[in-house]
């Protein structure tokens, strides 16, 4: 296993800046296994102006853009000879959201890599708030010129 990232790491690694940067801290991570990761929800994020008044809920595209975000941590510790930006986000399958998240919610992502051939990389995303999973999805990256 090896020594989490701080936040100064998750910086240099994702390109990621307020307000899209999703992922807060590290817990936990084994490359070429899983990342645990935490994203602390808070009622000043910009999107609970409109979703919704008087019901702030994060949506659900936002819980699986953070699973993609650490998903991009899991893969470059995993494959530190690539270059990060050959990495790219293809696909998505599979999404359930089981709760809402809103403010206040810590959310816990975890990444497994599932699958890694011909430069396709599939991995299996779950996030938990106070351990209820709330969100799902299988995810695909591809590394862009490795066949």
């Amino acid at each position: 296993m090896m020594e989490p990232y701080d936040m100064e790491k998750i910086l240099s690694a994702l390109p990621h800046r307020y307000p899209m940067l999703l992922v807060d801290r590290m817990l936990a991570l084994e490359p070429g296994e899983k990342i645990v990761a935490v994203k602390n929800v808070s009622i000043n994020e910009p999107y609970f102006q409109g979703h919704f008044p008087g019901r702030p809920v994060m949506p659900g595209v936002l819980l699986v853009e953070a699973m993609v975000q650490a998903g991009a941590l899991l893969l470059y510790a995993t494959l530190p000879e690539v270059n990060p930006a050959s990495i790219c986000f293809a696909g998505i399958d599979g999404a359930r959201f089981r709760q809402p998240v809103g403010p206040g919610d810590q959310v816990v992502l975890e990444v497994r890599q599932t699958r890694r051939r011909s430069g396709v990389i599939k991995m299996a995303g779950l996030a938990f708030v106070q351990e209820r999973r709330v969100a799902e999805a299988k995810l695909m990256a591809l590394i862009e010129g490795e066949k």
